[in-house]
């Protein structure tokens, strides 16, 4: 609890916990076997209150309660008898609470029996009894919570609860529970309100810098979710192959599509934030192509939460093909009750697509990309091609007439507050320059939903200065803070092609297929941002910056070619989001820090670590019997065996110095011809 100070026990209080241990686990039995057994009597609902006397949190009591309570209650008929019952399980309830004031049990057996709307609920006592739990611990989530929830059953008016919600935090400023309970109840007054801390908050106190960037993610997003980019996108024709002599006259109408030589077409459609829901229903797609399996949406995600920014799916096309041919694919996403956001919103956007699929006979010549190693030149001047004015920078921009009156009125409320916090006295605040930076950035994102760029640009700009102070003035949040002027920077170089082109090009070079290169090289990142704008990339150069993790290249189904050497990479976890792009053929780890650390906790502690898998254990079994340390190689293991690279660049890192390294990589990718620039077999 809050306030209380820890002591260290003393010999009489380990016996008394023995005891109190003994006396536990006798109860226990006796309640399990009564719960086993469907007694109700007197005497066993006693031993149950006794069990929960010494240890509220003994769930299985709670719930042998309910059941003796229901199977009693029908044995009375008389209100007052029904009251009194009611009355005996809320004081059980009350005895748990002065044990242990935060037991879940506790609080969840007392929201059950109010529910059942047995007898009137005394709304003096249910109230008096939240007073005195938080005079205690003013910042006790759970009786903040039955609050909420008796002011609901209750009927009690939202203007009544903003009022003692104000109450307390004048009592304490730094109440995160009261906080939290004005956010709630503020969802539909949120502008209204924004303003009216600043007038007697300390500067130095988070509480209530947390609630203004509440308010401020609630001020800068749609209220429901958008789809801002999708692939192929509208008008797209994509060629499963390109021969030598069609290169120069096709360049400008097709784009190559790897994956098509397996007839297999990623569709993937990015949201403004983490939905679920998409399915053949939600999602409507209408061809002459024959798909060979049922169409199947799959989040993609580092997590299994289901929800996901980044949804695709996989098109098996089953039709036979003796000379060239073109397909049309229409696709379509009505407003849907099934995609649906984290927050319940639904998704009300319709969208129509339509792109072109030519299929060319199996007998038609094939270029091999591979044929010799690929190397990046970070010398090499890009010259901007020709498709790069055709290339659809804005995907999908979905913006109505409504959104954009909404975000001006938005906009104009956080250009006052901008201009409030810059006329607070400390310039060495760290939360007012995180404020003001954030303030910045929910500009640039409503004027995203415009065409006032330029602008946009201007806002990002202005942010990254007070990002680089933070890092200056805060240096314990420092990775935070760099990734988030990662984020900023990333956004200020691809949120126009007029900017973004400087870091693209087309390559075209002698025997080989037209692929979207783009550059972002000795920039500082340390994370990756806005790869809905990157998911037309087919070679991607990351190397020399400081990422630590590649997460949001999963969205990149068309990436042939990856260089993210001389970055921070430590574990193969790290990279787990590239298992998830099909067309992958060439990656370039070399000079990160795999294998670098004895103990790497990275390996584990990354958003989906590898650990949780098991579709790997043909793998593990076929290392074994090569005589390789699978506890020792587990991470590898998983991630190779989840590729199917034609080159692999790894030197450098420490791993790939130990004996079997060679031995495992070659094993688990057969597909591999190049290793660290030598033939791989």
């Amino acid at each position: 609890m809050h306030g209380r100070p820890r002591r260290p026990a003393k010999p009489e209080d380990e016996a008394a916990a023995s005891a109190k241990a003994a006396k536990l686990r006798d109860l226990q039995a006796q309640v399990l076997q009564n719960h086993h057994s469907r007694t109700y009597t007197k005497v066993a609902i006693g031993l149950s209150f006794k069990l929960l006397e010494i240890n509220p949190e003994a769930y299985t009591a709670w719930n042998y309660r309910k059941l003796a309570f229901q199977h009693n209650i029908k044995e009375l008929s008389d209100p007052e008898a029904i009251r009194s019952a009611v009355d005996d399980e809320l004081r059980v309830v009350e005895v748990a609470l002065r044990q242990n004031p935060k037991s879940y049990g506790a609080w969840y057996h007392r929201k059950w029996l109010l529910n059942q709307k047995l007898a009137p609920v005394d709304s003096k006592r249910e109230f008096g009894l939240l007073d005195k739990l938080l005079k205690v611990d003013a910042r006790n989530f759970h009786g903040w919570n039955y609050r909420r929830f008796l002011a609901r059953f209750m009927g009690v008016p939202d203007e009544e609860e903003l009022k003692y919600t104000m109450d307390k935090i004048s009592d304490n400023f730094s109440n995160y529970s009261a906080w939290h309970n004005r956010s709630i109840l503020l969802s539909n007054l949120l502008i209204q309100q924004s303003k009216v801390f600043f007038t007697f908050t300390d500067p130095s106190d988070q509480s209530g810098w947390f609630y203004h960037l509440w308010l401020l993610a609630q001020t800068s997003t749609p209220d429901n979710p958008q789809l801002i980019a999708s692939w192929p996108c509208n008008g797209a024709k994509l060629s499963s192959s390109l021969v030598k002599e069609k290169v120069e006259q096709s360049i400008l109408s097709s784009i190559w599509c790897h994956s098509l030589k397996e007839r297999t077409v990623p569709i993937v459609l990015y949201f403004n934030e983490p939905v679920k829901g998409l399915n053949q229903s939600s999602v409507k797609l209408k061809s002459d192509l024959e798909f060979g399996k049922d169409i199947c949406w799959r989040a993609l995600s580092v997590t299994d939460s289901g929800y996901s920014n980044c949804w695709a799916t996989y098109l098996q096309i089953a039709n036979e093909c003796s000379s060239s041919q073109q397909y049309s694919v229409d696709m379509s996403i009505p407003c849907s009750d099934d995609i649906v956001s984290r927050s319940g919103s639904t998704y009300n956007c319709p969208v129509h697509l339509t792109f072109t699929i030519e299929l060319i006979s199996d007998e038609a010549q094939d270029i091999d990309l591979f044929d010799k190693p690929v190397s990046w030149n970070r010398s090499e001047s890009f010259q901007p091609h020709e498709i790069l004015e055709s290339m659809p920078f804005d995907l999908l921009k979905i913006t109505s007439a409504l959104v954009e009156e909404d975000s001006n009125w938005h906009f104009e409320r956080l250009s006052e507050e901008i201009d409030l916090f810059r006329e607070l006295p400390d310039d060495n605040s760290k939360f007012v320059k995180l404020t003001l930076a954030r303030l910045l950035l929910a500009c640039a994102a409503i004027k995203s939903r415009g065409r006032s760029l330029i602008e946009r640009k201007r806002y990002c700009e202005e942010a990254m200065g007070y990002l680089s102070d933070l890092i200056r003035l805060d240096p314990s949040h420092k990775r935070y803070y760099e990734d988030e002027r990662s984020l900023v920077l990333m956004d200020k170089l691809t949120c126009d092609m007029e900017t973004f082109v400087k870091h693209c090009s087309v390559k075209v070079e002698p025997n080989l297929v037209p692929l979207n290169h783009v550059q972002l090289c000795s920039l500082s990142l340390t994370r990756i941002g806005f790869a809905e704008r990157l998911i037309w990339v087919q070679v991607l150069d990351l190397s020399h910056n400081s990422l630590r993790s590649v997460e949001g290249l999963e969205a990149l189904q068309q990436l042939v070619s990856l260089n993210i050497s001389n970055n921070q990479i430590s574990s193969f976890t790290a990279l787990e989001p590239l298992t998830k792009i099909i067309s992958l053929k060439v990656l370039d780890l070399s000079f990160n820090e795999i294998g670098a650390h004895s103990i790497d906790t990275t390996r584990y502690i990354c958003s989906s670590p590898f650990s949780h898998k098991v579709e790997a254990c043909e793998a593990f079994e076929e290392c074994r019997k090569k005589s390789i340390n699978v506890e020792e190689y587990w991470d590898a293991i998983l991630f190779f065996a989840s590729l199917k690279l034609a080159q692999l660049d790894i030197k450098g890192n420490a791993v790939a110095s130990k004996v079997d390294f060679r031995t495992l990589v070659t094993m688990l990718i057969p597909s591999l011809k190049w290793l660290n620039g030598e033939c791989a077999n």
